[in-house]
């Protein structure tokens, strides 16, 4: 054995973290192919070992031989003559096995470039198992590492011995990475396939804003407040409703901490995502009133049979109730579960038109007009008699839609009427 197997040995002992009887047992493996290529006829021995010292940098190949009568002997490469094998062992008998060295000479050197690929490839799948036994059971945790390279749009994480990685439907899209870069993920799930295990990473999951919370308010981990639901937009916004059995606990506070500091420091880690923090109820129509904050609502009508709740809003608070791209009424759908319908209250306008259309066949009555005419004076400004006669005639012709010809004959009408009623 050459010192570079030995260097081998130690580089996956101590860096890799892989158990050094592992190790061993890869480079046995590797020796032992390498032997069977090397000596014609060697794959015809049924029983091979290898024995491996690691100190005096030395390997042995041994095959281990059944004893037979003489006469008996034919198989050259499992069998040994009873005369032959009582040289090494008196006692021996028919029927018992005997290990012999079969080493080459030179073997060591020779063998060594082909058996070092070999015993790369048991101690890559080694590792392999080692990541998969180490992280099978952290599915659902965070962990932190390095950004050490990107493979397309996927990002690959150095997680010390291992690597993880984050691909472009887990990223967070407002989110910038370059190599070197310390970052915390959540972990989607521990793979194993025929490629071998893959650690999957997350920092767009809802569950990242979930352990987050977890980590930061120990009302959360001593389960005295419960997160109910979280609806995410990664790198948008957040909403996460909160309970709480203990009505002296206030969930929303607890989240928020004193002066707001557990929530900044969970909104630092997304990079200033906007998290909103709802009290969760059972009443759907409660809880959409505390979801679409700070919207005030004018009204909430629920159709249970089809889960959907019908928001009414005035016209300056609807911005505010659809949120940004439509953000706040959507993630409250996906908080409650049911169908979010956000609309303008129309009763107001409604109430406005039914006035204007009084003040319009009043005013229609007054000067003589019919009430199309007098709706769009009145509309422009022509609120009654004395407002009209005082406007242009071409004024009129454009409120109105006439020529000015026309403009001037309704001008005409008002003041002949106008007359008449003196």
């Amino acid at each position: 054995m050459t010192n570079d197997i030995v260097a081998l040995i130690d580089y996956y002992e101590k860096e890799k973290g892989i158990d050094r009887d592992k190790v061993v047992a890869a480079l046995q493996y590797a020796f032992l192919s390498a032997y069977r290529k090397m000596v014609a006829g060697a794959d015809k021995i049924e029983v091979l070992r290898a024995s491996v010292d690691t100190k005096k940098a030395d390997t042995t190949i041994y095959a281990t031989l059944t004893v037979v009568e003489d006469e008996e002997y034919r198989d050259k490469w499992n069998e040994v003559p009873l005369s032959l094998a009582r040289k090494s062992k008196a006692e021996i008998e028919p029927g018992e096995t005997i290990e012999f060295n079969v080493t080459p000479k030179n073997f060591g050197r020779i063998a060594v470039q082909t058996a070092k690929q070999t015993m790369m490839q048991r101690l890559r799948q080694a590792e392999k198992e080692m990541i998969y036994e180490e992280f099978k059971d952290r599915a659902g945790d965070i962990v932190s590492g390095t950004v050490r390279r990107f493979e397309k749009s996927d990002v690959w994480i150095d997680l010390g011995k291992f690597e993880g990685k984050m691909s472009s439907r887990e990223r967070v899209v407002t989110e910038e990475y370059n190599i070197g870069d310390r970052i915390r993920a959540y972990v989607v799930a521990v793979e194993n396939d025929q490629r071998g295990p893959e650690i999957i990473l997350s920092r767009s999951h809802p569950n990242f804003v979930r352990r987050l919370f977890e980590a930061e308010v120990s009302e959360i981990s001593d389960r005295t407040v419960e997160i109910r639901g979280i609806a995410r937009e990664a790198g948008y916004r957040t909403k996460v409703a909160v309970w709480s059995a203990d009505e002296n606990v206030d969930p929303v506070g607890a989240c928020v901490g004193l002066r707001g500091a557990r929530v900044k420091n969970i909104v630092r880690e997304l990079n200033n995502e906007k998290v909103d923090i709802i009290r969760w109820s059972d009443d759907p129509s409660k809880f959409v009133h505390d979801a679409l904050k700070p919207a005030n609502l004018r009204s909430v009508t629920l159709d249970e049979e089809n889960k959907v709740v019908h928001v009414t809003v005035d016209e300056e608070e609807l911005s505010k109730a659809i949120g940004r791209r439509g953000q706040n009424a959507r993630l409250t759908s996906r908080l409650l579960g049911w169908d979010v319908q956000v609309r303008k209250d129309e009763s107001k306008h409604e109430q406005f038109e039914a006035k204007i259309s009084d003040a319009s066949h009043s005013l229609a009555d007054e000067v003589g007009l019919d009430e199309e005419t007098a709706d769009k004076l009145f509309r422009a400004g022509g609120i009654n008699a004395e407002m009209i006669l005082q406007m242009p005639a071409e004024y009129i012709a454009q409120a109105v839609g006439v020529s000015d010809e026309e403009a001037q004959d309704i001008l005409n009408k008002v003041q002949a009427k106008q007359d008449a009623n003196a």
